[in-house]
C-alpha cells in the first residue's frame, strides 16, 4: 500500500479505487483495523460497490469517529466531535431541511467563524449548492459524525420554528379547508412539514415549541372574544400563543383530524391520540376535547417516549426511603400502593418500579388506562370501556395467565378492589394507584368502597403518597432569609434551619425566567407494620393511623419538602404549593 493521494474538499478524485485504498493504509496506521479486517471489507466492497469506509464501521471493525479521523487525515479537514450550540439560523430559510438532512451538512456560522459540517468530505455538489445559496465563498469544511449533524440540523430548524410564531399568527386567516385537512403522513419529522398553511404551520410549530421545552400538556381554550393556547412546564401552566379568535375551529378541527376524531361531532367530548416525530424524539400525544359554550376545548398531553426515566434513582427519594422502597417492591406478594392526585407521577413511579424488578424469571402484566409507555418483557393491557374490558375483567383474565407481578393501573371500584386484595393473598405482588391526598388516607378510601379491615391488613404491605415538586434553577438561584411566615408555612423555623442558607430561583434564560427547571418528587411512605394493622382493624380514623405511622418513622409529604428545602432542590413556595392541603 505505497499509493497516496493528494485531494482537496474541493477537488474531485480521479481514481476512487485509489481513495479505498488510502483509507484502508491510513485506518491500519490510525485505529484498530486488522489487515484480515480489511482484506474481508476489501472483498465486500468489490461485491457491493459501496464504499470501503462504510462497510468497515457496518462490520464493526472500525467505529464512525475513527473512519472520520482517518478521512481527516487524508483530505486535510478539521474532525469536530461535537458541533456549536448556538448558530445563527438565518439559512434555515433558504435551505430546506431534507436538503440538509438526505446530505448530512449544515452550515456552521457563528461570531468565530463560518464553515460546513458534513460526514463526507466527497459531496462536492451539494456542498457547492449550500455555498452558492448562502454566498459563502470557498469556507472550509468540518468532518462531524452522522448523530452529531442530525442533531444540529434539528437544533437550528427548532430554534428558527421559535421566532415564528407572531409571523404565523399574522399569515392566518380564512383558507381554504382542503389545504387544512390535507392527509398526514404516518411517519416523519414535524421539523420537515412544509407546508404553506398558517393554521397546519402554527400546529407545528406549537408542538415542537413544547416538545423543546420539554412541556407535558398544551391546552387549547376558546373564550366568548378570545383564544388561548397555554402550556404546563414542570406542573404549572403558562400562556404560550394568543391567535385570532376566528382560527380556534380550524385548529381545533386541525388537531382533532390529525387525532383521527370525528371532526364533524362537536357536541360530545372525543378522546384520540397522535404519534409524531419532532427531531430525534418520538412523542406520544394524548388529545381530548371538550365541548364547551364557546367551542371545543382541547388539551394535549406529550410524553416523550425516548426519555422516559425508568429508574428508582430518579424518584428523588432520600437513600434510605429508596433502599426500604426497593425491599418493598422485592416482595413475593402483597399490595404496594401509590397515591397522590393527576399528574404527580405515580404511573412514573409504578413503571420504575417494574423495570427495578422486570428480568427473565418473572412474569410481569399490567392493565391500564392509558398505557403510557411500552415496557419490553412486560405484557400491557390497555382498558376498552366498550367492549366492556374494564379493570376488573382485565385483572380476572390476568390471574389466568400465571402473573407473578400484576399493575392495576387505578382501583376506581369495590369490585377491582377485591380481586386485587384476593390476587395478593394467593400469592401475586401487586401494584396500583389510588386518589387520596397522602398516605393513611388511602386505608380510609378503601373501606369507604366496601373493603373489609382484615382484608386491608392482610393485603397492603406499604403505601406511597407523593407529589411533584420543581427543582430550582442552578443558573439563576440564590440565598435569601425567607420570613418566620413562610417558615411556618413548611413547619419550619430559624433555629431548625440553623442559619442554613435557604434558596429561590431568580428566573434567567436557561430556565425561561421561571426560576426552577425540572421537577423531583417529595414522598410519604407509609410501612404496614404488624402495629399498624392492628390500628386498621379497629379504626377507619385517617389521623389516629397518621398519628401512628409517624411515630414509627413516617415522614409526612411537607417534613419531606422541608428536607428538600434545606438541601437547597426546591423553594418553601413550592412546597407548600403541592403539599400544604
Amino acid at each position: 500500500m505505497n499509493v497516496s493521494v493528494v485531494s482537496t474538499p474541493d477537488s474531485p478524485l480521479a481514481d476512487s479505487a485509489v481513495l479505498f485504498k488510502r483509507i484502508g493504509e491510513l485506518l491500519l496506521e490510525q485505529s484498530g483495523l486488522s489487515e484480515a479486517q480489511l482484506e474481508q471489507g476489501l472483498a465486500t466492497q468489490t461485491k457491493t460497490g459501496e464504499r470501503l469506509g462504510e462497510i468497515l464501521v457496518k462490520q464493526k471493525a472500525i467505529t464512525e469517529w475513527e473512519l472520520l479521523v482517518a478521512l481527516g487525515s487524508q483530505f486535510g479537514v478539521e474532525v469536530a466531535e461535537s458541533l456549536p450550540g448556538q448558530l445563527n439560523t438565518e439559512f434555515t430559510a433558504h435551505l430546506p431541511i431534507g436538503f440538509l438532512k438526505s446530505h448530512l451538512m449544515i452550515p456552521l456560522i457563528t461570531e468565530e467563524r463560518i464553515a460546513i459540517a458534513a460526514t463526507d468530505p466527497t459531496s462536492f455538489e451539494p456542498l457547492d449548492e449550500v455555498r452558492h445559496r448562502l454566498k459563502m465563498g470557498m469556507c472550509p469544511m468540518v468532518l462531524s459524525s452522522r448523530q452529531e449533524i442530525i442533531r444540529a440540523i434539528n437544533n437550528a430548524y427548532d430554534m428558527s420554528s421559535m421566532n415564528n410564531a407572531d409571523e404565523v399568527m399574522q399569515d392566518i386567516d380564512e383558507e381554504d379547508p382542503d389545504v387544512l385537512f390535507s392527509r398526514i403522513e404516518e411517519v416523519g419529522d414535524l421539523l420537515d412539514d412544509t407546508s404553506d398553511s398558517p393554521v397546519i404551520r402554527l400546529v407545528n410549530l406549537m408542538l415542537s415549541q413544547a416538545v423543546r421545552n420539554n412541556v407535558s400538556d398544551i391546552h387549547i381554550e376558546p373564550y366568548q372574544n378570545s383564544l388561548k393556547i397555554r402550556q404546563r412546564l414542570d406542573g404549572v401552566l403558562y400562556d404560550m400563543f394568543s391567535p385570532p379568535f376566528h382560527v380556534a375551529a380550524a385548529l381545533t378541527s386541525r388537531v382533532k383530524l390529525m387525532a383521527k376524531m370525528n371532526i364533524a361531532e362537536k357536541r360530545l367530548p372525543q378522546d384520540g391520540r397522535i404519534e409524531i416525530k419532532v427531531g430525534n424524539k418520538d412523542i406520544d400525544i394524548r388529545v381530548s376535547t371538550l365541548p364547551t359554550s364557546f367551542g371545543e376545548r382541547v388539551v394535549m398531553r406529550l410524553l416523550d417516549k425516548s426519555s422516559v426515566r425508568m429508574s428508582l434513582t430518579d424518584l428523588g427519594m432520600s437513600d434510605d426511603r429508596l433502599e426500604l422502597f426497593s425491599r418493598i417492591i422485592e416482595a413475593p406478594n402483597g399490595i404496594v400502593l401509590v397515591t397522590g392526585p393527576t399528574g404527580s407521577g405515580k404511573t412514573t413511579t409504578l413503571y420504575a418500579a417494574l423495570s427495578a424488578i422486570n428480568h427473565v424469571g418473572i412474569n410481569i402484566i399490567t392493565v391500564e388506562d392509558p398505557i403510557e409507555y411500552r415496557i419490553p418483557g412486560i405484557a400491557q393491557v390497555q382498558v376498552n370501556p366498550k367492549i366492556d374490558l374494564s379493570f376488573a375483567s382485565g385483572l380476572r383474565s390476568i390471574v389466568r395467565q400465571d402473573p407473578d407481578v400484576i399493575l392495576i393501573g387505578e382501583i376506581r371500584d369495590l369490585e377491582t378492589a377485591e380481586i386485587a386484595i384476593q390476587s395478593a393473598l394467593t400469592g401475586h405482588l401487586v401494584f396500583s394507584t389510588l386518589h387520596t391526598n397522602d398516605a393513611p388516607s388511602s386505608i380510609t378510601r378503601l373501606r369507604d368502597m366496601g373493603v373489609e379491615p382484615f382484608l386491608i391488613a392482610s393485603a397492603i404491605n406499604a403505601i406511597l403518597a407523593q407529589r411533584l415538586v420543581r427543582i430550582i434553577c442552578n443558573q439563576c438561584r440564590e440565598p435569601y432569609t425567607p420570613s418566620p411566615t413562610e417558615l411556618v408555612r413548611v413547619g419550619l423555623d430559624k433555629h431548625t434551619i440553623d442559619h442554613r442558607p435557604v434558596y429561590r430561583g431568580r428566573g434567567c434564560e436557561a430556565c425561561n425566567h421561571t426560576g426552577y427547571r425540572g421537577r423531583t418528587g417529595i414522598h410519604e411512605f407509609l410501612i404496614m407494620d404488624e402495629a399498624m394493622k392492628n390500628l386498621v382493624l379497629t379504626t377507619s380514623g385517617a389521623s389516629k393511623l397518621r398519628e401512628l405511622a409517624r411515630e414509627r418513622g413516617m415522614l409526612t409529604l411537607v417534613e419531606n419538602g422541608a428536607d428538600k428545602i434545606l438541601a437547597g432542590i426546591t423553594s418553601i413556595e413550592e412546597v407548600y404549593r403541592v403539599a400544604h392541603g
